[in-house]
């Protein structure tokens, strides 16, 4: 994204972050850790999306809780499984909006939404 594309979202106190969905990491350095996509945010942006992460954590732990306390499953694995996609959907969806035009198009390339 160009300083060109920066000023399109309408503030340029933007910094570029490379982002691991599969980690949940939001890393200011390309070399810090492996990453999947680049998004361009604000402060208020990245709390956003930290935020999503730590309730994709969250979800992620009373998961595994449940099958271990429950390991043949109950009626509410459906809806549990429904609220991870649901988080899931929001995080590729803020990265998308604002995602490198290489990241819009690996998300497209996922058919997500």
């Amino acid at each position: 994204m160009s300083e060109k594309d920066l000023g399109e979202h309408g503030n340029d106190d933007r910094k570029r972050y490379f982002v691991s969905v599969q980690a949940g990491q939001i890393l200011e350095d390309q070399q810090a850790a492996a990453y999947e996509l680049e998004v361009y945010l604000n402060e208020r942006e990245h709390i956003r999306l930290r935020e999503l992460f730590d309730e994709l954590s969250s979800m992620d732990e009373a998961q595994t809780w449940h099958f271990v306390s429950h390991p043949y499953g109950t009626a509410g694995d459906g809806e549990r499984n429904a609220g991870y996609d649901e988080i899931i959907q929001r995080i590729y969806k803020k990265m998308y909006e604002y995602g490198s035009e290489e990241t819009k198009r690996h998300i497209e390339s996922m058919q997500l939404f």
